[in-house]
């Protein structure tokens, strides 16, 4: 038991200030100067969480600047930065939904070691222990049902059907290949070092892959990769990629724009063509926000738990110990030298 309002060290990473461009590990900085009492006050309904592991996400690179966008608002300097997943024990509770020592998950994490959730609704309790609990900051948690929203619910994959993933050693789409070879379908993946295409091929069983960077034009590589056309593209990067995969798409297509990595740092976005294909092709583009999609997580976890069990699923972590080495961590994700999901542990079980 933890005795009443004992004080310990918060480490939390802060931005320093506001960025433009591509970030550097120095503007992240390890904070340790602050505390938390291990006991919640008296009247508070909320969860104090011993974070274990964080998620690092590509589009928290969207809030290190400082102009605001609908949906990313930009971090605050001095404050603990903000990722998509976290996986934690309970500290203490006041609320009668958790318990002291249960281990939860969340969407939603600030970068530090302690954090008090006050609003308890976000949290999910951990159901099984006999995977990995380092999977709950990825494949069972939000990255993999990014993944299966929008291949499964809005692409609608049919056998046969011939998918294109960009990104495709990363988080998600890792997932995505695997998704579409479970559903009889061909799979091409894009990536950018000859260990993630040997990676898509050799341990993810995707039918092809190719190193973007190698490419002069990525229409005539799709156009050679899919001589019979696209049916389904899972878009991670945006820009060029998308543009090309759009002409190559056949008729009826679907695309999910589930991010768009290579615009992040950019002030000025890159202009798409070809827009015209989604009116002749009659194709279906469409983003989405995993968070508005909550309600599919107990049918996504009835789906992939199975398949993680029987060895069907393949997932790759890139893990990095301490707090810490997480601005360097994240660091590697924009920089690419990741490879699969990138997580931070805080502390173990």
């Amino acid at each position: 038991m933890v005795p009443a309002m004992e004080k310990v060290r918060n480490q939390k990473v802060v931005l320093k200030d506001y960025i433009n461009g591509f970030p550097k590990e120095s503007d992240l900085l390890l904070e340790s100067s602050g505390t938390v009492d291990l006991k919640l006050p008296q009247g508070s309904n909320g969860v104090l969480v011993k974070n274990l592991y964080l998620s690092c996400d590509p589009c928290m690179l969207c809030q290190m600047g400082k102009t605001q966008s609908r949906y990313f608002q930009s971090y605050t300097p001095g404050s603990p930065i903000i990722g998509y997943g976290r996986v934690a024990r309970v500290v203490d509770s006041a609320n009668s939904n958790f318990k002291e020592g249960e281990l939860v998950w969340a969407g939603v994490a600030e970068w530090e070691e302690y954090s008090i959730i006050t609003a308890p609704e976000t949290l999910f309790k951990i159901q099984n222990t006999d995977v990995p609990l380092s999977y709950y900051a990825g494949i069972l948690g939000l990255t993999g049902l990014t993944a299966y929203v929008g291949f499964y619910e809005l692409c609608a994959p049919k056998k046969g059907e011939y998918v294109f993933v960009s990104a495709a050693s990363g988080a998600v789409g890792q997932l995505v290949g695997q998704f579409a070879k479970q559903s009889g379908c061909y799979v091409v993946g894009s990536a950018g070092t000859k260990e993630k295409i040997e990676l898509l091929k050799n341990k993810f069983g995707f039918d092809e892959a190719f190193n973007y960077k190698e490419e002069k034009d990525l229409d005539a590589t799709l156009q050679r990769y899919f001589p019979n056309g696209i049916d389904i593209y899972f878009d991670n990067v945006g820009g060029k990629m998308l543009e090309a995969a759009i002409f190559n798409m056949n008729l009826n297509g679907r695309i999910a724009c589930s991010g768009m990595v290579s615009q992040y740092s950019l002030e000025q976005g890159d202009g798409v063509r070809n827009l015209l294909c989604l009116v002749t092709k009659r194709l279906r583009m469409q983003g989405f926000i995993t968070g508005d999609h909550f309600d599919l997580y107990p049918k996504y976890i009835e789906m992939v738990i199975p398949l993680i069990q029987q060895g069907k699923i393949c997932y790759v972590e890139d893990i990095v110990e301490g707090l810490e080495s997480a601005p360097a961590a994240l660091m590697r994700l924009f920089s690419g030298r990741n490879v699969g999901k990138q997580v931070v542990v805080v502390a173990r079980a």
